[in-house]
């Protein structure tokens, strides 16, 4: 039998549920020299990380509480659409 890889498309960490994790796949850049994007990578938003959507704010599901190891940290949906990942399989 032969296995068949199906490529998946990247979500945006701002797209995730609550509960749900995911793999970092990039960290995009908005603008040339993005400080935010690289403040993010400083968090440990790295290609390979998995990373968990904990919690959602009540007003516009901002902030985003989100889960790398065994640190949390709060982002803004902006911040969190900076981040592309692999969905993990349930």
């Amino acid at each position: 039998m032969r296995l068949i890889r199906i490529p998946v498309q990247p979500v945006k960490l701002s797209e995730l549920p609550k509960g749900a994790s995911a793999r970092v796949r990039q960290v995009d850049d908005v603008a040339p020299n993005d400080a935010i994007a690289r403040r993010i990578r400083d968090f440990g938003f790295s290609p390979g990380e998995v990373v968990r959507m904990v919690a959602l704010g009540p007003f516009g599901m901002e902030p985003m509480l989100v889960q790398v190891g065994f640190t949390r940290f709060a982002l803004r949906r902006a911040e969190a659409a900076r981040v592309l990942v692999d969905l993990e399989p349930a």
